[in-house]
C-alpha cells in the first residue's frame, strides 16, 4: 500500500504508559493504567490490570476479565467486539482481527485519514485447535514481535511433537514414573492437551492439571474447545495416577514441594526456546517439547510480507536482527519500536552462546 511517512506524525508512538494513539485517545496494550484500554491478548505483559476501560475481542473477553479481576483501583469495565467488526473511536477507525497466538488474542487495525497501522500483539501463523487463525491485515505501518526472530527458530509440526510427547509419557509410564508437563498456564498448555486429544485412546493413565491451569480451562471449554479430559492434581488424586499419569503445571511448579505428592517423575517443558539446548540444560528439565505460540523466523517473515506494509516497527524480541533483515535484504522501511514487553518468557540470552552470529 501506498503512502507517505515524512508529511504526518505517527498514529501510534510510545509514550511512558504504552502504544498511544492520540488521534482515537487510547492506548494499545497499556503497561500502566490508564484511561482507555485495547488489549490484543490476556498475557500478563500485555493485559495489565488497573486501567478503567477495557476493549478486547469477543473470544477473549472472559480471559481479559479474569486478568483484570487483580485490579484494586475500583470497579473494571471490560467491553468486546467481534473479530471484523469496524468501531469509531475518537478520530479513527478501529477493528480487531485474530492473532492466532491464544484464545482471543487480535490484532488491531487502526484507520485514520486513508493510512491504516496495525499493531500485531503475538501471534504465529501455524495452525492451533485452541483459537483463530492468524489473519493478514492489509496495511501501511505493521507493529510486528520479534521474540523468536533468528533463522535458528523453525518450528517442527504440532503432530510431530504431540507425539514425542505421548512416547514420553509411555516410557515414563513402562518406568513406574509420573510424567510432570511444564508449559505455560494461559495458552501453551491448552495448546498442548488439544494436541494429545487424537492420541488419547493410547494414553498409559489419566491426566492431573494444576490450579492455575484448571482455572483457566472453562474459558476454551465454554468456546467449543475441544480438549482432553483433565482433573484437578489435588492430593488424592496425585496418588490415583502416581507413576502413570501426565500432570500439566506451570513452570514454576517445577522443583517446588508442591511435586513431591507425585512421587518419582520426569520432567519436561513445552517453550520454543527448547530448540536450543542452552536454556533446557539451565532450567534442569529431563525432557524439552518444541511448542510456542509465537511465530519462528519464516513465520515472521511471512507475516510481514502478507500485510503489504511498506514501513515495519519491531518490538520485543530479537529486534535488531529482524530490523536489519527486514532493511537490507527485503527493502522494507523497518525500525525499532521499544516496549515491555516480553514474548515468551525463556532465555534469549543463551542464543548468543548458541548461535554464531553468522548463523543469525
Amino acid at each position: 500500500m501506498a503512502a507517505s511517512f515524512q508529511s504526518k506524525p505517527d498514529l501510534v508512538r510510545t509514550t511512558e504508559h504504552g502504544l498511544w494513539c492520540e488521534a482515537g485517545g487510547f492506548y494499545i496494550d497499556p503497561w500502566k493504567p490508564v484511561d482507555r484500554a485495547i488489549v490484543t491478548h490476556a498475557h500478563a505483559d500485555h493485559t495489565r490490570p488497573g486501567s478503567l476501560r477495557y476493549l478486547s475481542s469477543e473470544r477473549g473477553a472472559d480471559l481479559v476479565r479474569q486478568r483484570t479481576s487483580l485490579a484494586v483501583h475500583g470497579p473494571v469495565c471490560v467491553e468486546s467486539i467481534p473479530y471484523g467488526e469496524r468501531r469509531q473511536i475518537g478520530d479513527v477507525t478501529v477493528s480487531l482481527h485474530p492473532a492466532g497466538h491464544v484464545l482471543g488474542s487480535a490484532q488491531v487495525r487502526i484507520e485514520h485519514r486513508g493510512e491504516v497501522w496495525v499493531v500485531a500483539g503475538d501471534y504465529k501463523v501455524d495452525p492451533d485447535p485452541t483459537c483463530e487463525p492468524f489473519e493478514a491485515v492489509a496495511c501501511d505501518v505493521f507493529i510486528t514481535e520479534s521474540t523468536f526472530g533468528l533463522p535458528v527458530f523453525d518450528w517442527p509440526s504440532p503432530e510431530s511433537v504431540a507425539g514425542e510427547i505421548m512416547a514420553w509419557w509411555q516410557a515414563n509410564a513402562e518406568a513406574g514414573r509420573t510424567s510432570l508437563l511444564c508449559a505455560y498456564a494461559l495458552g501453551k498448555s491448552q495448546r498442548v492437551l488439544a494436541g494429545l486429544l487424537p492420541h488419547m485412546g493410547e494414553a498409559p493413565g489419566p491426566i492431573a492439571v494444576h490450579g492455575a491451569l484448571h482455572n483457566l480451562l472453562p474459558p476454551y471449554r465454554a468456546q467449543g474447545i475441544e480438549l482432553p479430559e483433565t482433573r484437578y492434581a489435588s492430593p488424592e488424586v496425585a496418588k490415583e495416577i502416581k507413576g502413570r499419569g501426565l500432570v500439566v503445571a506451570p513452570p514454576s511448579g517445577n522443583g517446588t514441594p508442591w511435586m513431591r505428592k507425585f512421587g518419582d517423575v520426569s520432567t519436561g517443558f513445552a517453550s520454543g526456546w527448547m530448540a536450543l539446548r542452552g536454556p533446557r540444560r539451565r532450567r534442569n528439565f529431563d525432557h524439552g517439547f518444541v511448542v510456542s505460540d509465537h511465530a519462528d523466523w519464516k513465520g515472521l517473515l511471512s507475516a510481514i510480507e502478507a500485510t503489504g506494509a511498506s514501513r515495519v516497527l519491531v518490538t520485543h524480541g530479537y529486534i535488531d536482527t529482524l530490523v536489519r533483515y527486514l532493511s537490507e535484504e527485503r527493502g522494507l522501511q523497518a525500525e525499532r519500536l521499544d516496549s515491555e514487553f516480553e514474548g515468551e518468557e525463556g532465555s534469549s540470552a543463551d542464543v548468543g552462546a548458541t548461535t554464531a552470529e553468522g548463523a543469525e
